[in-house]
């Protein structure tokens, strides 16, 4: 393996960087713009979701400078303890009194009114740890068997999003790794039976799939979360109602600050502003696969790929649900949505891919 000398180390992305930033400052404006009702309405303080948001993005962008700090050598010799603290810590919210339950499902672990979910922290312990694995030696089995348990673990959470994403990435870096095509045809009829019986075994998902094959039907029932959405985006017309103006937000578009905030951007700032804000995350992934591919080693190669394999899937699963091109099946926007857990994550992951850009090989 090719270790980075002094010599090598140069200036991170600035771009990225800039992008990331901006995205940030960008949801806590949109998640005041939309939480008010929301904050009132279940903790009776117009201000406490934002409040709550900014004290998270502090504690992401501390976390992620000291992270940035860390040679990204560092993640690959401590890679298998990550994973198995990730598999704790997922267990840890099936014991009673430490994750509670909220809408019949089990992903958080709660000290006082701070609140975790592990899943969020599971995707980028499973890149560190699937790119040391693979960077060694491509095998399929211990592969397999590595993503079968966090999805397994993800899916009796009901977390069906997580388990979603956590695929896509493994299926991607098994594949930039170097690892036989024909594996992974062999696992996509399996994968279609697996996602098939899911979506049958749950009323919940059924009924979101049913919505999503027609949204017409019964939309105050099924299919009023993607009715709401497609409302919200369709009345926003090219140029918007205009920054804070939407009246969808108010009580109507459900998870509004969480899942469904991109719909809230769509209305407010029309199809001009949308086209932006996905743009900038097209810039993202531009420059996480540009660094991906001038990566040092393999082992880089890998978490660069992963991380940037996780924000764009993340992001494109979101907005295609919310604008009927796939099923809803409840994942956050990265940088954008409301939650601590996934912003503090995605700047965790943000701080290694910079780290990573540092050391990049630079064409003279």
């Amino acid at each position: 393996m090719v270790k980075p000398t002094k010599t090598q180390i140069h200036r991170p992305d600035f771009i990225l960087l800039g992008a990331v930033v901006s995205l940030v400052l960008f949801g806590l404006l949109m998640v005041y713009n939309a939480s008010p009702v929301t904050s009132l309405r279940d903790f009776g303080d117009p201000l406490y979701l934002i409040k709550f948001q900014i004290a998270w993005a502090f504690i992401g962008l501390v976390l992620g400078f000291i992270v940035f700090r860390i040679p990204y050598t560092f993640w690959q010799k401590i890679s298998p303890f990550l994973l198995v603290l990730a598999i704790v810590l997922l267990l840890a919210v099936f014991i009673p009194g430490l994750g509670p339950k909220v809408y019949g499902a089990q992903r958080w672990l709660r000290f006082g009114i701070i609140g975790v979910q592990p899943a969020e922290f599971t995707k980028l312990a499973y890149i560190v740890y699937l790119s040391a694995l693979l960077s060694k030696k491509i095998k399929f089995t211990p592969f397999l068997i590595t993503t079968a348990i966090l999805v397994g673990i993800v899916l009796v959470q009901r977390d069906l999003g997580t388990s979603v994403v956590i695929t896509i990435i493994g299926l991607a870096l098994y594949f930039v790794a170097g690892g036989a095509l024909w594996h992974l045809l062999a696992l996509a009829p399996v994968l279609a039976a697996a996602a098939a019986l899911f979506i049958i075994a749950f009323p919940y998902r059924k009924a979101r799939f049913l919505s999503f094959l027609n949204p017409s039907i019964d939309t105050q029932g099924i299919s009023y979360h993607i009715n709401q959405a497609l409302i919200a985006l369709g009345s926003g017309g090219l140029l918007g109602v205009g920054l804070g103006e939407s009246r969808q937000k108010y009580g109507f578009i459900p998870e509004v600050t969480t899942d469904s905030i991109f719909a809230v951007i769509g209305n407010e700032l029309g199809f001009i502003g949308s086209l932006v804000f996905i743009t900038v995350f097209v810039l993202i992934v531009y420059r996480g696969f540009k660094i991906a591919l001038s990566a040092p080693d393999k082992f880089s190669f890998l978490v660069a790929a992963g991380i940037t394999t996780w924000i764009g899937a993340q992001t494109f699963i979101n907005i295609a649900g919310l604008s009927a091109t796939l099923p809803l099946i409840g994942l956050p926007i990265p940088f954008v949505s409301y939650g601590g857990s996934s912003l503090v994550a995605i700047l965790l992951a943000m701080a290694i891919l910079l780290n990573i850009s540092r050391y990049t090989k630079v064409r003279h």
